[in-house]
């Protein structure tokens, strides 16, 4: 049994993301509710900060330096990007996943089960839900043939997405047409794309691209008369159609209790990466309507939240 972390002070615990801390503040706001249900009052007993680089991928490194040089206690990450970053400054500071697509894929940790490294946490990887967004879009839209996909390959995880979409999408009679998104400005020229190739509907996955440009996506969609499925309700909840996808909220609050074991003597290689537990699937009737698009009823019946 490891013995807990001795500190002087309150022990510092900062988390580290890619966009911004208005567009994460629920997740963040889920974190600081999982500590207070293990005992942890900010200012007291925790020292809890934020890194945000709000959108620009090149600050996380320094950001990442400068953690290691203070020498915070946990550095918690709120994407597999970040981690990257993380991952590079330090192999000794326990690092904290939030989310990761494919923790194992992205060379992380070892196993789910035994990290084996400085890092642990809470991991998205379901190869059932490529396959579960594509059989919502074909219920909505039977004559569902060509689907655009939208992320980027710099995202950990992205190819392993991409591999899981092509292996089932024949079974749905489906195309798939991956469209890059390195930077903002490729958001505009991607719906064009889509739009000239006759895709039938859009397909958002996680990157900081995305994840920092949600109005601009979904009012794209709109604009182009596309059904989109994004992977958490944050995005239909700023306008889009539907989403389905983990919980990250349950997510990052669950994240707090990898900071608990960790303050108390556990090793971050020793911590098994938990998968998500929560799936929901939102609808927006609104942006439906927009769009001319009638949701069949069997899917409303399913969904956890319906916007009208």
């Amino acid at each position: 049994m490891y013995g807990a972390i001795v500190h002087a002070q309150a022990p510092q615990v900062t988390l580290v993301g890619g966009g911004s801390a208005s567009a994460n503040a629920a997740r963040v706001g889920a974190f600081r509710q999982g500590l207070r249900e293990l005992g942890y009052s900010e200012g007291k007993n925790i020292s809890f900060e934020q890194r945000w680089a709000n959108g620009k991928v090149d600050r996380l490194a320094a950001f990442a330096t400068e953690l290691v040089r203070l020498k915070v206690d946990i550095l918690v990450s709120a994407g597999p990007t970040v981690t990257r970053a993380l991952s590079e400054a330090t192999s000794t500071i326990p690092i904290v996943m939030g989310f990761d697509d494919d923790p194992v894929g992205s060379g992380f940790v070892a196993s789910l089960s035994r990290p084996g490294r400085n890092i642990t946490g809470l991991s998205t990887l379901s190869p059932e839900l490529s396959g579960k967004q594509l059989e919502l879009l074909k219920e909505i839209l039977p004559k569902l043939s060509r689907v655009a996909v939208l992320g980027s390959t710099v995202h950990p995880g992205t190819t392993q997405t991409l591999k899981e979409m092509q292996s089932i999408s024949a079974a749905f009679g489906v195309q798939i047409q991956y469209i890059e998104l390195k930077t903002p400005k490729d958001i505009d020229p991607a719906f064009s794309t889509a739009h000239k190739s006759a895709a039938d509907a859009v397909v958002v996955l996680t990157s900081v691209v995305t994840n920092t440009n949600k109005n601009t996506i979904v009012e794209l969609a709109a604009r182009n008369r596309l059904p989109a499925i994004y992977y958490t309700d944050e995005w239909v909840q700023t306008g889009g159609l539907l989403s389905y996808g983990a919980n990250f909220n349950d997510l990052f609050r669950r994240a707090a209790t990898y900071v608990d074991k960790i303050l108390k003597g556990a090793k971050a290689a020793d911590l098994p990466v938990e998968q998500a537990r929560k799936f929901e699937l939102t609808v927006n009737l609104k942006a439906a309507k927009e769009i001319g698009l009638s949701i069949p009823v069997n899917v409303l019946a399913r969904a956890d939240r319906v916007i009208r």
